[in-house]
């Protein structure tokens, strides 16, 4: 059987405290909750989960894809990494997987600690859930394919949802695909399923840092109808809404718990400093 190319090690940085983050999961009813809302259909909403905090992602009213954007709440050049942590991780992700940042930061962002889809394993097809493999929903590609245009892809939504915090269009990156089933046929292509969520299935993570967070409640609603091709039509009457809860756990529960630091490479990829400028 082959191996993953990325491996962990006792201690190493994937090595993961499997036993603080459940229980995180376990005293969920002594957590308090400090954020709730719904993000209606084909609409985005952006929002902070503070350090050492819970968020949780609920489909409330049926099945629906959620498209999800994180940066560092302090600096948005830190963000999401979504095929390094495929790499890192796995492409399709549940409890204890990790959403890491790109370079020069090469941190958790997250850690997944609930998931109540995780059973759903792999389906006859091959499809599995909370997708990495593919990315949004954008008018770019939509307009390619159909000759129309649609102002409410998951690309959209996400740059209208980070407007007020002062973040643009190059922001919007690749998503972690929240409740949607995917993978890749015999001809190694990509396919989308019908999502298997129910309400109050969620996906639950922890904030490793100050984070910014955007989703989409995607316009394809549980991707049970075509978006494309000969037989699509509007999946409006597929598409529910998304709840979002945030909460503070206890602060004993945090005991052992210290925030990632940045990646510890500090050369500069080869390149020579003038004599006698401190490298550091």
């Amino acid at each position: 059987m082959v191996e993953p190319a990325y491996q962990a090690t006792a201690g190493g940085a994937l090595d993961v405290d499997r036993e603080f983050y459940s229980r995180l999961a376990s005293g969920h009813a002594g957590h308090e909750l400090v954020e709730a809302f719904e993000i209606p259909i084909r609409s985005g909403r952006a929002w902070t989960v503070p350090q050492g905090h819970l968020c949780r992602i609920v489909t409330v009213e049926g099945p629906q894809v959620g498209d999800l954007n994180v940066w560092n709440r302090h600096d948005p050049r830190e963000r999401l990494w979504a095929s390094r942590t495929r790499q890192l991780q796995r492409a399709h992700v549940s409890t204890f997987d990790r959403l890491w940042s790109t370079l020069p930061f090469l941190r958790p962002l997250l850690t997944i600690t609930a998931d109540t889809l995780a059973g759903y394993g792999t389906d006859a097809d091959g499809g599995r859930v909370h997708d990495l493999l593919g990315t949004r929903c954008d008018p770019y590609v939509n307009r390619m394919l159909t000759g129309e245009d649609f102002d409410f892809h998951c690309h959209s939504n996400l740059v209208r949802a980070v407007l007020p915090y002062g973040l643009t269009e190059f922001d919007v990156h690749d998503v972690l695909n929240v409740f949607q089933c995917t993978g890749l046929t015999a001809e190694d292509r990509y396919f989308m399923a019908a999502c298997p969520a129910r309400p109050g299935d969620h996906l639950e993570f922890f904030a490793e840092q100050d984070l910014l967070c955007a989703l989409s409640t995607c316009p394809g609603g549980d991707l049970s109808i075509p978006l494309w091709g000969p037989d699509a039509r509007d999946p409006i009457d597929v598409c529910h809404p998304i709840g979002i809860e945030v909460y503070r756990p206890a602060a004993e529960l945090l005991d052992g718990w210290t925030p990632p630091r940045r990646a510890e490479y500090r050369a500069l990829h080869g390149i020579r400093l003038p004599e006698g400028q401190p490298s550091k």
